[in-house]
């Protein structure tokens, strides 16, 4: 190994390694590219499609609401209990409505993490339960339409007020 003053520390950036859940790589490979796929030249904050799509205000946030919703089906799929659904779902919520503010969301959203979370909680919880019922099935998707009426109401907010702004005369 090469010796000399002129040599530096290099702090080397390591990729978020995400424990896989058998059977399972879609979640991982999701959470990996909304959350962590890209850092920041010289430092150690990654980030990923999450933040750069949410730079498109309100249709940004709705498609990465969109991408994580994938998470959330996967966790009742695999028979996590519906309080960690739930937690899963709050988690997208916040992300996309903080996001929705311009430039302020899309930082939130580098390090909220919202996939790389509820990924933790599906790798944590997936299986501690039968499978799931219709029930289960029917919790998830009121929860998951309720999100993205939330979002739509931003996306329609949002049209209203470019709207407006543009027809000023």
């Amino acid at each position: 190994m090469p010796r000399g003053p002129n040599l530096q520390k290099v702090d080397v950036v390591r990729p978020v390694r995400l424990q896989r859940i058998d059977g399972d790589p879609l979640s991982a490979m999701i959470a990996k590219f909304m959350d962590t796929a890209f850092v920041v030249p010289g430092t150690n904050i990654r980030f990923g499609f999450d933040a750069l799509i949410g730079l498109f205000p309100g249709v940004g946030d709705a498609i990465g609401a969109l991408i994580s919703s994938v998470l959330i089906a996967q966790a009742a799929r695999q028979g996590v209990p519906k309080i960690i659904v739930a937690r899963m779902a709050a988690n997208v919520f916040v992300n996309s409505i903080v996001g929705a503010v311009p430039i302020l969301g899309d930082v939130f959203s580098v390090f909220f993490r919202s996939n790389v979370k509820n990924y933790e909680l599906l790798r944590l919880h997936a299986g501690h339960r039968g499978t799931s019922t219709t029930r289960d099935w029917v919790f998830v998707m009121i929860l998951l339409l309720a999100i993205f009426a939330v979002l739509a109401a931003v996306i329609v907010s949002l049209a209203i007020l470019i709207r407006q702004i543009v027809a000023r005369p």
